[in-house]
């Protein structure tokens, strides 16, 4: 396989995650399209793991691995919290910051 086709692939799933992040108003949908942007992230690694006969993208990857696997522990009891206190989970219904709650009074 040519190294140029696993970039593509990387390439366009991080840009259907970027895109999914931006538009969508659910919670639930944008930690979904947010592990697209990692898979693309991955998949970035492993390509470039390959044309270049290291193991360190490869050591990488396993190390997001983790680190996806704890975000979605975080953003599921975000969601859960959220669900609870507002019974929504649309982004859009969420309170902006006031000058209070950003100065500490």
């Amino acid at each position: 396989m040519h190294p140029l086709i696993g970039f593509l692939i990387a390439v366009g799933l991080f840009a259907i995650g970027l895109y999914g992040v931006l538009t969508r108003r659910n919670a639930v949908l944008q930690l979904a399209a947010a592990e697209l942007m990692l898979g693309g992230v991955h998949l970035m690694l492993v390509t470039a793991d390959v044309v270049h006969n290291a193991y360190t993208g490869q050591s990488f990857a396993l190390f997001i691995v983790v680190i996806a696997a704890a975000e979605v522990g975080v953003g599921l009891a975000l969601i859960l919290h959220l669900w609870r206190l507002r019974a929504t989970i649309d982004t859009d219904d969420l309170p902006a910051e006031d000058d209070d709650a950003r100065s500490g009074r």
